[in-house]
């Protein structure tokens, strides 16, 4: 399925990570994301010291965040849900870790052959 040398696709559900905190997220939810992308970017993936390609997938009120060294940000067209699922399908010959708390997108991306985490794995 995957080669030990490519990055593993990490694909991370922004709405899902920011909304799991209530630090007044909902007020700004652009520089939320913006402040996630730029954690990422500076972090990485705690406990995955390999080599990782992250996505961030932004929806709603947070498009338009742009794209940063280390952090590709993807504008969902509509549910952000769905452009998840069709990230982890077309990557389908590599691993593909995805970030979210959500138990509908965590069981389609799973039936894809994608592993799941928690939103803590980013938060810190």
């Amino acid at each position: 399925m995957d080669d030990d040398s490519d990055p593993v696709l990490v694909i991370v559900d922004a709405a899902n990570v920011v909304g799991s905190v209530p630090d007044g997220w909902w007020r700004d939810r652009r520089g939320a994301a913006e402040r996630l992308r730029d954690r990422l970017a500076a972090d990485g993936l705690p406990g995955h010291p390999g080599p990782t390609e992250i996505v961030l997938v932004v929806e709603g009120a947070a498009r338009g965040v742009s794209t940063v060294p280390g952090v590709r940000v993807e504008s969902a067209p509509g549910s952000g849900d769905d452009h998840i699922v069709a990230l982890v399908s077309d990557a389908t010959d590599r691993r593909r870790l995805v970030v979210t708390a959500d138990r509908e997108l965590r069981r389609r991306v799973t039936e894809l052959g994608a592993e799941v985490t928690g939103p803590r794995t980013v938060r810190g």
